[in-house]
C-alpha cells in the first residue's frame, strides 16, 4: 500500500510521524500518526497502543497535546492514533460538531449515505493495523485507549475484539452511549431506529454479558462537565460487577474533561498498557 510521509518531528530519541493514505474501507484518503520509540530504530520489533480520540479531534490532537512520548520512548511502545472519521468533500456531513466528520463514532454505518464511507469499526480493527504491521517495526501485539468518543470506541472495539488487544483503557468514555444524548444522535442516524443493533456499540452492555475478559483502565475527572448527562461512569461500573469484569475505574476530583486531565494521568495508561504488551 502506497502512503505519504506528510510531518516527522524527533521526539526524546523516537519519532513522530505523520502519513496519509487511500483507505479502501472508508472510500476517501486518511491520516494517521505514529510515535516509534527509539528501540523500533534500532531494529527492534515493538508493540503498539491504538489511540481513538473524541469528538472534533483528528490525528494530532494526541500526539501533540497528550505529552505521551517520553514514557512511550522510555518503555518501548509505539502509539497510532487515526482521525476521528473520514473526510472530504464527497464525504457525508452535518453542521453539528457531534454528527458526521469529526464524529465518526466507531461503528460502521448501515444508513445510507453514511454507509459508503463512515466504516471506522472495521478501519480500527483491520485495514489500520494490517497496514502499520506491515510497514513499520511492530509485532502483532495491540492495546487500545481512547478519550470520550474514543473511550467509547475503545471499550467497545477491545470488548469486541478480545483476541486482538492485550489491554484496554479510557479516559473520560461515553459508557453507555444508548442512554446519552450523543450516542443517541449518532446511533440513530449511523445505524438507523432499531436500539437492538446499538447494544453491540455500548460498552456497558457489552461488558455486562462479557465471557472473554480484558484488563480495562477508566480514569474519569469529577468535574467533568459531560459526567451525568454524556458519560455515565456509575453504569459501566455496575456492569463490570455484574460479569466481574476486571474493571480499573477511578473518579479524579477537581479533573475536567480536557487534555490538562489526559495529560495528568497518560503515564499511568501507558504503564498500564506496557505490563500487558510484554507479558
Amino acid at each position: 500500500m502506497i502512503i505519504e510521509n506528510i510531518s516527522e518531528n524527533k521526539v526524546f530519541g523516537g519519532w513522530n510521524k505523520q502519513y496519509s493514505h487511500e483507505s479502501k474501507t472508508l472510500n476517501c484518503k486518511m491520516q494517521f500518526a505514529i510515535y516509534l520509540p527509539p528501540q523500533a530504530a534500532s531494529g527492534e520489533k515493538v508493540p503498539v497502543l491504538y489511540w481513538l480520540s473524541g469528538l472534533t479531534c483528528t490525528d494530532e490532537n494526541f500526539m501533540q497535546k497528550a505529552g505521551a512520548q517520553r514514557i512511550a520512548s522510555m518503555l518501548g511502545v509505539a502509539i497510532v492514533a487515526p482521525d476521528t472519521s473520514p473526510r472530504g468533500e464527497d464525504v457525508a456531513n452535518d453542521e453539528g460538531y457531534d454528527l458526521g466528520q469529526g464524529a465518526g463514532f466507531y461503528v460502521n454505518a448501515t444508513q445510507a449515505p453514511w454507509n459508503r464511507h463512515y466504516q471506522m469499526y472495521d478501519y480500527v480493527v483491520n485495514e489500520l493495523p494490517e497496514l502499520v504491521e506491515s510497514l513499520f517495526p511492530v509485532t502483532s501485539k495491540r492495546s487500545i485507549s481512547g478519550h470520550s468518543m474514543g473511550g467509547h470506541g475503545a471499550l467497545t472495539i477491545g470488548m469486541l475484539n478480545p483476541e486482538r488487544y492485550c489491554s484496554i483503557s479510557a479516559f473520560s468514555p461515553i459508557c453507555n452511549p444508548i442512554n446519552s444524548p450523543w450516542g443517541i444522535k449518532a446511533f440513530t442516524t449511523y445505524l438507523g431506529e432499531d436500539k437492538s443493533d446499538w447494544k453491540q456499540h455500548d460498552a456497558s452492555e457489552l461488558m455486562k454479558v462479557a465471557t472473554k475478559l480484558i484488563p480495562t483502565k477508566v480514569d474519569q475527572g469529577g468535574a467533568d462537565n459531560f459526567l451525568a448527562e454524556q458519560l455515565k461512569p456509575e453504569v459501566l461500573e455496575a456492569a463490570a460487577k455484574v460479569s466481574g469484569y476486571p474493571l480499573e475505574l477511578t473518579i479524579h476530583d477537581g479533573y475536567d474533561h480536557s487534555y490538562y486531565f489526559i495529560s495528568s494521568f497518560i503515564e499511568q495508561h501507558i504503564r498500564f498498557h506496557a505490563v500487558h504488551l510484554t507479558k
